[in-house]
């Protein structure tokens, strides 16, 4: 992950891509700053930002690694929304290095920046600590900093998750974040800690508004997605059983299940990040009245022509065999780690959410509605490998 130069310092490279230091810079020229492109919910959010932000530019600090991948979204993007293309920039960076790793040559035009966009993070929920703790924590500590360098800066949009909340079960509000919980890998106790330093940044008055997405699946209206993890892989466990009737172990029949379409999150995000109201703000990103966990399970299966038996099997057992059995996981497509969310009882409050986006048009759509085409798409595409959460 060290940085390098940026790819190049005039005009466009051999991709045909807009790269960084051929701009104006002229003092009234505005600029938001990007990180986490082109993943799955940056690639879906810079043209929204684009469009609500009129003449300003974005700035994507892409690792090198990714540039590629990165044009060629670009390209995608600009295709689809030609009324923002050319305004978006490419620049080689890392997060986790000073400066967020951009070449020292162009970071007196990083001045022009108003408002920076962190999304980057590791979300796998098996990602070793030193990792997590390097990308997660120390790398927002660096986009602080970076935060704190801005003249001009008039906000930061922090991504975090509603799995800062860890184990502590019940009612967790936009409010709470340290009630002293554990938590269940080092994906969610990283997470925590960035927030907590957003927080902390907040206090001292850096402007900021905070977003919690809960597990985010495709698209309802179209089922897109980028990977087949979380409800994917009960999914993926009851589509390889082969016979009509399919078995899982049993949850809690009152637990629920804390996710929402990748539409809806970006559509949320893009709304709030311009209301005077969220300056200061958390929110959590999530269906307000999502499924339960037997309801989400049951969902797919009547879906996929199956019916469902639940089993008395304690889930600490199966996670157990899933973690023993050599090949098991693979065999039945259910990570260990997945069964952890399963088991879990927090419900997660969105009053601010819901409250603020009255008025907007936004609103998070109901499971049911969209379950069928997550299933669709999936079915369309097997080549999609199951690897992380968002």
């Amino acid at each position: 992950m060290a940085g390098q130069p940026p790819v190049s310092t005039g005009g466009r490279d051999q991709t045909g891509s807009v790269l960084f230091g051929t701009q104006d810079t002229e003092a009234d020229m505005t600029a938001l700053l990007l990180t986490g492109f082109p993943g799955f919910l940056g690639s879906a959010l810079l043209p929204r930002l684009l469009a609500r932000r009129d003449g300003a530019e974005a700035i994507c600090v892409v690792q090198p690694q990714h540039l590629v991948t990165a044009t060629e979204r670009l390209r995608a993007i600009e295709a689809e929304h030609p009324d923002v293309a050319g305004r978006t920039i490419l620049v080689t960076g890392d997060i986790t290095q000073p400066g967020l790793g951009i070449d020292a040559a162009h970071r007196s035009a990083l001045e022009q920046v108003t408002e920076v966009w962190h999304l980057a993070a590791v979300y796998d929920l098996s990602v070793p600590e030193r990792i997590a703790r390097r990308v997660n924590v120390e790398g927002t500590d660096r986009v602080l900093a970076f935060c704190r360098e801005r003249p001009a800066l008039q906000r930061l949009q922090y991504v975090s998750t509603c799995y800062v909340s860890g184990r502590a079960g019940g009612r967790f509000t936009e409010d709470m974040l340290d009630v002293g919980q554990a938590f269940n890998n080092h994906y969610e106790a990283t997470k925590f800690e960035a927030e907590r330093l957003v927080r902390d940044a907040m206090a001292a008055g850096l402007p900021a508004t905070i977003y919690r997405p809960g597990v985010v699946v495709g698209d309802s209206r179209t089922g897109e997605t980028q990977k087949f993890d979380g409800p994917y892989y009960i999914a993926r466990f009851l589509r390889r059983q082969p016979l009509p009737v399919a078995v899982l172990p049993s949850v809690d029949e009152h637990h629920t299940f804390s996710l929402v379409p990748r539409d809806f999150v970006v559509d949320a995000m893009d709304a709030l990040s311009v209301l005077e109201v969220s300056l200061g703000r958390t929110y959590a990103l999530t269906d307000p009245t999502p499924p339960t966990k037997r309801q989400l399970a049951e969902t797919f299966a009547r879906h996929l022509g199956k019916r469902l038996v639940w089993v008395p099997l304690p889930l600490g057992i199966t996670k157990a065999a899933l973690t023993t059995v050599p090949g098991l996981e693979r065999l039945l497509g259910l990570p260990a780690e997945v069964l952890d969310y399963f088991a879990a009882s927090t419900t997660y409050a969105t009053e601010h959410t819901v409250e603020d986006l009255a008025g907007t048009g936004v609103s998070c759509p109901p499971f049911e509605r969209y379950a069928g085409r997550l299933l669709a798409f999936m079915e369309r595409h097997p080549e999609i490998d199951a690897s992380a959460m968002v």
